[in-house]
């Protein structure tokens, strides 16, 4: 019998008839299934330390990051490069909430041990926490995806995309991709699928059930990681390609972008981070749910090795929140001149055309606009 069964169970003896009617059965069902663990499987598991200073060290993290891009924004003149720090701001957000909405729900669990019954009978908490692990791990995704379609139009139509570009419109486009991913993570409380608490108890995700509901949130939440990760390596190859191209031609050796460099480098961080964290765990779910179940377990129960998979694999997503503004801190400018101090301060890629006068700049420009 499950644990939360056996608090069911102890509540019926004591005469608390309120808590053993169909309705609270029903309820208990939503988001709590057969999880079977030993305490001491649990302190080996659930260590409150781990957890803690796991999360400190991103809160802090992604906090300096945070100033760091605060500061180069200030700084900043460049419209594209404006855009393209916002968008890191938007990422940086987006992780430090990560970490410390989640983070505080896992931490509390590791050092009271609560009992999701008794805290959570109708599941509020579970589902608030199931929605905030949806939206704030894939939020950075599509956010590299969408920085890599920036900078791709940035670098391969740099006049039709400066004149588009705006603060108020990376800003919109940020919250945009905010909203998506508040709706992905609305649809199991919505009826497509549930979040339900997962091994060993301290956390709520989606379920690996062979259901036709929960199969079909677990594929989409899947592919659309998948997806994310497959246009981003797709846009910044091409926009690594050209600016290599441009960057080694001999006719224009002497314009290098470093500005360009230092936003490539960056976003190519961020993309092989996301994908090293993140690829493990939407590939185990997408297969996991393709999968035929074990006929040996009953309708709510996931074997063992599954539960122990899905905590490891969700453990090493975790670390693209830390690994995250390490990217901005490690590689910006003034670090890359170090680095290479070669890289000195050239025009920006509009010197990709360097035949084009001013007054045919404008005229480009005012085309597009018209366009």
């Amino acid at each position: 019998m499950c644990s939360w069964e056996m608090d069911k169970s102890l509540l019926c003896s004591a005469g608390k008839s309120d808590s053993c009617n169909a309705s609270s059965v029903l309820q208990l069902s939503n988001c709590f299934r057969s999880i079977n663990i030993s305490e001491m499987s649990k302190m080996t598991l659930a260590s409150p330390w781990f957890s803690t200073i796991f999360a400190l060290i991103g809160l802090s993290s992604n906090l300096f990051a945070f100033c760091v891009l605060i500061s180069a924004y200030k700084k900043t003149h460049s419209r594209s490069r404006s855009s393209f720090l916002i968008f890191l701001c938007g990422l940086v957000v987006t992780d430090f909430m990560g970490l410390l909405v989640t983070g505080s729900i896992v931490v509390s669990y590791h050092f009271t041990q609560f009992n999701w019954t008794d805290v959570d009978p109708n599941c509020h908490l579970c589902n608030f926490m199931g929605l905030s692990m949806v939206f704030y791990g894939q939020c950075p995704l599509f956010l590299g995806a969408t920085m890599a379609a920036e900078r791709f139009f940035g670098i391969n139509r740099p006049f039709s995309r400066s004149s588009r570009a705006s603060k108020r419109r990376a800003w919109c486009i940020v919250g945009m991709v905010w909203g998506f991913a508040f709706i992905l993570g609305l649809l199991p409380i919505l009826g497509l699928g549930k979040y339900t608490v997962q091994y060993p108890k301290s956390w709520c995700f989606l379920t690996l059930l062979h259901d036709r509901k929960n199969i079909a949130f677990g594929m989409i939440f899947a592919l659309l990681g998948i997806c994310s990760v497959g246009i981003s390596f797709i846009l910044n190859t091409i926009s690594v390609i050209t600016l290599c191209r441009v960057y080694h031609d001999r006719e224009s050796v002497q314009r290098r972008r470093d500005s360009e460099v230092e936003m490539m480098v960056q976003l190519v961080g961020i993309m092989i981070i996301a994908s090293a964290c993140w690829l493990p765990l939407l590939i185990f779910i997408a297969q996991t749910l393709l999968q035929e179940p074990p006929k040996s377990l009953a309708g709510s129960a996931i074997p063992r090795e599954t539960e122990n998979l899905l905590l490891i694999y969700l453990r090493v997503a975790t670390w693209n929140q830390i690994l995250d503004p390490w990217v901005y801190i490690l590689f910006r400018r003034a670090v890359l001149k170090r680095l290479y101090p070669s890289l000195k301060s050239r025009p920006s890629i509009m010197s990709l055309y360097p035949t084009m006068n001013p007054s045919l700049q404008r005229k480009y420009t005012q085309e597009s606009v018209i366009r």
